[in-house]
């Protein structure tokens, strides 16, 4: 018989509702398997830290978040935003899905078109566009998103010397409500700075105007926003058909959906505060179908949601380092995952999970990743139960930003693992090694050892 582990007698107030005889729970079960594997055979044979990538997760987010806006708007079009995950295996998951790509550089742009990505498939957006760029994807009859004069009056030089016609659309930045507004990235909307754009390119013959693009900001959880930035889209949408007599393709809202991770410092946990698809794309589709827009030509309406859809599909598996009392008595655990590979835990309070069974009673622990730099916190006060030297843990909903945000810093990456629909095990990006850190290296013939 299994020797049941201690647990020291301690005297507690009970609180409400389902107790046990510590309290009320934190951690209600261990995550001991994902896609029924086994979370330690799979650290035994792929190392720790390990990233593990869900494919039927991502699959059954999508295609909700698809259906909530196809049942509400006639014409949707999703696009994956690459800058969010951009690991091969995962873009092509959400291509064989039907979405397009959504870029934001060069790099991004030739990893879509590596992934076998139609030209006319891509949304190119950003700031940071090279001529040689905006040649490429002129040239693959891409949808470039314009957004300064800038790059506009680069890209009228570039059409006079490539004699092709390019599909244009201008991101417009605007006040929805939300602070800070962000008006960084764009055409502004009430100083008209965004008319002032669309009329040049309308009245220039060697450019088509194609679309309206926004992006109102990052983890939005007032849909109320989307409709603000929906009608005034719209608006301008209507403004073109009423002055030019041309009806736009498409209107892009952008991404910025909230996932289910809760942002630090807010009061209630995400699951019960962040909207579902459904109310997102109820706001969404009625400011348009209720807008000025002809109803015979209703634009498509693109979205390039990343988080929302990417988040609950993968896991940072890891294992426990080093227990530590700090100065002030507060107990500190030192576990293999730092802020090098989990970057999100600067802004969320990351659910982290035993992953073998533990003892009801929890302390508040600080979490410290491994690096040697004070603010590699991975969680600065959580109850958690007690685990110890070599024990598993499991941080969830860490698809978005982690695996392209990440950094070589004092330690080499690990390697990332995707389950499929079958639950077999696919290695999709190997663990760094030294050979490829200094394989880019160059040593001087005066500092080689003779």
């Amino acid at each position: 018989m299994e020797k049941l582990i201690y647990e020291r007698p301690l005297i507690k107030k009970l609180v409400t509702g389902m107790p046990n005889k510590f309290g009320m729970k934190t951690v209600n079960e261990p995550i001991s398997h994902i896609e029924n594997i086994s979370v330690k055979e799979l650290l035994e044979k792929y190392g720790s830290p390990l990233y593990v990538i869900s494919e039927k997760t991502i699959r059954k987010v999508f295609k909700t978040a698809k259906r909530a806006f196809e049942t509400r708007y006639p014409k949707v079009q999703f696009a994956w935003s690459y800058k969010t995950n951009y690991l091969n295996s995962v873009c092509n998951v959400y291509h064989q899905e039907g979405s397009w790509a959504e870029v934001v550089s060069g790099f991004e742009y030739d990893k879509a078109i590596g992934n076998g990505v139609d030209g006319n498939h891509i949304l190119f957006n950003g700031p940071d566009k090279s001529e040689a760029d905006l040649t490429k994807a002129i040239k693959n009859g891409s949808y470039i998103h314009i957004d300064n004069f800038d790059e506009l009056y680069t890209i009228v030089k570039l059409v006079d010397e490539i004699k092709e016609k390019p599909k244009l659309a201008i991101r417009v930045n605007m006040d929805t409500g939300i602070f800070p507004q962000w008006d960084r990235f764009g055409f502004n909307y009430e100083n008209g700075e965004a008319w002032k754009a669309l009329n040049q390119i309308l009245m220039n013959e060697k450019l088509e105007l194609v679309g309206l693009h926004c992006h109102i900001g990052t983890y939005i959880m007032k849909t109320d926003a989307y409709a603000v930035a929906a009608s005034k889209l719209a608006e301008l949408a209507v403004r073109i058909k009423n002055k030019f007599n041309k009806n736009i393709k498409y209107i892009d809202l952008g991404g910025g959906f909230a996932s289910k991770n809760t942002l630090k410092g807010a009061y209630l946990p995400a699951s019960d505060t962040v909207p579902s698809f459904d109310e997102y794309a109820e706001a969404i589709s009625n400011a348009l179908l209720t807008s000025e827009l002809e109803p015979q030509h209703m634009p498509t309406l693109i979205l390039e949601t990343g988080r929302a859809l990417i988040d609950d599909s993968a896991y940072l598996l890891g294992t426990v380092q080093a227990i530590k009392r700090l100065a002030d008595g507060r107990r500190s655990m030192i576990i293999d995952v730092g802020v090098n590979l989990l970057f999100t835990a600067f802004w969320y309070e990351h659910t982290i999970t035993p992953a073998q069974p533990f003892s009801q009673y929890t302390e508040d622990t600080v979490i410290y990743g491994p690096l040697c730099m004070n603010i590699d916190v991975i969680r600065e006060n959580i109850n958690f139960p007690l685990l110890k030297k070599g024990d598993n843990f499991v941080i969830n909903r860490i698809g978005a930003y982690n695996m392209t945000q990440w950094l070589q810093f004092i330690t080499l990456r690990p390697n990332i693992v995707m389950i499929d629909l079958e639950g077999k095990v696919h290695i999709v990006r190997e663990r760094e090694t030294n050979e490829n850190i200094t394989n880019s290296e160059r040593l001087p013939m005066h500092l080689q050892k003779k």
